[in-house]
């Protein structure tokens, strides 16, 4: 089914498909992909070639016409737009609490949610590339740009089907293609520290703040506006927005807003508790949590939990050790799935996913080795959430990928500076 109108200087085409849950069996169970097709208004009968755009994540729908991040005008000079609702997002089929809950028992749970990882959605949007040209139009490549996860997309896409794209660009998602998760969050956690000084260098009154939180956490029992209970360690979990040039700062003006005179004495505020309630809660985007350590599962070993337990390494995140507050980064622990009402309910499916060994490889070594298809990336210098090295290794590892390395721009530099995706589109024609 197409639905077309326009919105915001935008012409839309909404296109829904169902596609395989489990795409090695192709007449199983279906499920259904939503995506948007967006081009400039008054563009709509141009040959303009189609650009995938892959979102950051995992579990986190495409972006919406309504709040453009700043790649999509600028892309959409060159391009139609196609935004997919990666499976179990938006308006796909939607995993969560709910939707979950049809399942007889966790293990189904766990073994449906396998099916959400990179591979699936590289073989959705395959689908879907030969489902936008079926209108007699000629089934050509298309150029793709990945996010973060999207990124990681796009690496497990240039492995399995290569001969889906023309062009690839990646901004902040360079994965490693072979490090176990325990690398990953080992490395991240060091970064992690790091952008808690930076965070302290610039607000340095903050430090003593949180402090001041943490101890008023520690001391009662403190509700969000949910009913759920605020605790310290889910409060360090704020430490997430540091990566981002977007948030950064926003983080400032939220703790500023924490104390207010009370019966008692002083009180957590609702303003406060709102925002650390909207920046700390799954409730939007359970996937993120159930399948965070499952992006990186290969070669036959269980994640355990790997944040959780590589934590233990770096005590300054320990709060109950005394000394000043840490914050700590994008990391998910077996006790969110205790403390957050949107979780709870997929605890057991969550430790499962912990504990499954069998993951098929996301990526392709032989195949990246000889890659024919022009690959571009921005590399972070100081990307809080994807590791530099790794990064470098991968772009190494991976023929032809050109890397912009940059330390002009956060996590989020191709949302909030359009010059990110103009560099990367000239690279693309070989203009830089």
């Amino acid at each position: 089914m197409n639905v077309a109108y326009r919105h915001s200087g935008f012409a839309v085409t909404e296109h829904t498909l169902d596609v395989p849950l489990d795409h090695t069996r192709p007449d199983g169970e279906a499920i259904t992909l939503f995506a948007r097709e967006v081009t400039a208004a008054g563009r709509e009968d141009e040959d303009l070639p189609r650009l995938l755009w892959l979102q950051g994540g995992p579990g986190h729908r495409a972006e919406r016409p309504d709040a453009p991040g700043a790649w999509l005008r600028r892309a959409l000079r060159d391009h139609r737009v196609v935004l997919m609702d990666q499976r179990g997002t938006g308006r796909s089929t939607p995993a969560d609490r709910h939707t979950l809950a049809v399942h007889p028992d966790a293990a189904a749970t766990a073994e449906y949610l396998t099916h959400f990882r990179a591979d699936s959605i590289v073989r959705d949007a395959e689908l879907l590339r030969r489902h936008l040209a079926a209108d007699g139009e000629e089934d050509r490549p298309w150029t793709v740009l990945g996010q973060s996860f999207g990124g990681f997309c796009v690496l497990t896409y240039l492995s399995l089907a290569p001969e889906g794209l023309e062009k690839a660009m990646v901004t902040g998602g360079l994965p490693s293609l072979t490090a176990h998760a325990d690398d990953v969050y080992r490395a991240a956690h060091a970064r992690v520290l790091d952008h808690n000084a930076r965070y302290v260098g610039r607000y340095p009154d903050d430090r003593r703040r949180m402090d001041e939180i943490a101890a008023h956490l520690a001391e009662r029992d403190v509700r969000m506006p949910t009913g759920e209970r605020l605790t310290v360690r889910r409060f360090q979990t704020l430490g997430i927005t540091l990566g981002a040039a977007s948030t950064f700062d926003r983080l400032h003006y939220l703790l500023e807003t924490a104390f207010v005179p009370g019966a008692r004495g002083p009180e957590l505020s609702d303003t406060f508790l709102r925002g650390v309630e909207s920046a700390v809660s799954f409730a939007e985007h359970p996937l993120y949590a159930v399948l965070h350590e499952a992006i990186y599962a290969q070669g036959g070993r269980p994640t355990a939990w790997s944040a959780h337990r590589v934590r233990e390494e770096f005590p300054a995140f320990d709060a109950s050790r005394g000394g000043p507050l840490h914050l700590t980064g994008e990391t998910v622990h077996p006790w969110h799935f205790e403390e957050d009402p949107s979780l709870v309910p997929l605890r057991e499916a969550a430790h499962l996913l912990a504990e499954r060994t069998d993951w098929p490889p996301l990526y392709d070594l032989d195949r990246l080795a000889d890659n024919r298809v022009p690959v571009v990336a921005a590399v972070y210098h100081d990307d809080m959430y994807v590791d530099r090295e790794h990064s470098l290794r991968t772009a190494a590892h991976v023929r032809g990928l050109r890397p912009w390395i940059t330390n002009a721009h956060a996590h989020d530099g191709v949302r909030v500076d359009p010059g990110v995706y103009d560099r990367l589109s000239a690279m693309t024609r070989g203009e830089v």
